[in-house]
């Protein structure tokens, strides 16, 4: 029994060696044998357009088979913008499959480049029209910094009337905070930020008494204390006077 094994081994083996000679020999993996000129894609196509990856797949097929380059085909597909990353395998005896995976925007990077969940940042035609997403500006080597900066902010400001939309790391290491209602929170030295973000939100229940407006402007960068802006009543308007316009 274990006799007839080894040599079923050893005729798999001879094979394996043999059979790409053979196929040099007859040509089986010529160029131009057994043509690949079928593409089937699997995608969400939300972002990324049928037509867009028959474009970039093209001009690679009608080449053999064993001919056709995957990684070059994967490489390709995975410049367009909106690839996070793409599957290609073949098979038999005249198609390509592709399984594209698209990157999932999490929020704006600095006005004009986008930030997906997996971290990584991005630059599509259109990433001002995402306004809806959070909007994160700092240095670009401080990106999870500034990602990680406000997903602590949201989580400090759960349970307030306030959301927050973006965040800012400046060159010279001071963060703001942007909320839906317009208000800017000015917090300063990132070494300072959690301490400040605390004291602030220690008394904001009782700052923000008789306030249903909210405020404009909050500025942390006080030893012991804070500062707040809020906005502007509209100016009453005043009694006629005899036989005249009301006053300005």
């Amino acid at each position: 029994m274990r006799g007839s094994i080894r040599l079923v081994a050893w005729c798999l083996a001879i094979a394996l060696v043999v059979m790409p000679i053979v196929g040099v020999l007859c040509g089986w993996f010529a160029a131009n044998r057994w043509p690949v000129t079928q593409l089937t894609v699997q995608a969400e196509f939300k972002h990324v357009s049928a037509d867009q990856i028959r474009a970039t797949v093209l001009p690679r097929l009608g080449k053999g088979f064993f001919a056709l380059n995957l990684d070059a085909v994967q490489k390709a597909v995975a410049a367009l913008p909106w690839v996070e990353s793409v599957e290609a395998s073949k098979r038999w005896p005249d198609t390509l499959l592709l399984r594209v995976y698209e990157r999932q925007p999490f929020a704006r990077w600095n006005g004009d480049q986008l930030i997906s969940q997996e971290g990584k940042v991005f630059s599509v035609p259109d990433a001002a029209d995402y306004g809806q997403l959070p909007d994160l500006h700092g240095p670009d080597d401080h990106l999870a910094e500034v990602v990680s900066f406000f997903a602590d902010v949201q989580k400090a400001f759960t349970g307030t009337h306030l959301k927050i939309t973006g965040v800012t790391l400046t060159e010279r290491g001071s963060w703001s905070v942007a909320t839906d209602s317009g208000a800017q929170i000015v917090i300063g030295d990132r070494n300072q930020a959690g301490r400040r973000l605390r004291r602030f939100l220690d008394v904001y229940p009782q700052v923000m008494t008789g306030h249903d407006q909210g405020f404009v402007y909050a500025d942390l960068r006080y030893t012991n204390g804070f500062a707040v802006k809020w906005p502007q009543a509209p100016a009453a308007p005043t009694a006629p006077t005899a036989g005249g316009t009301p006053r300005t």
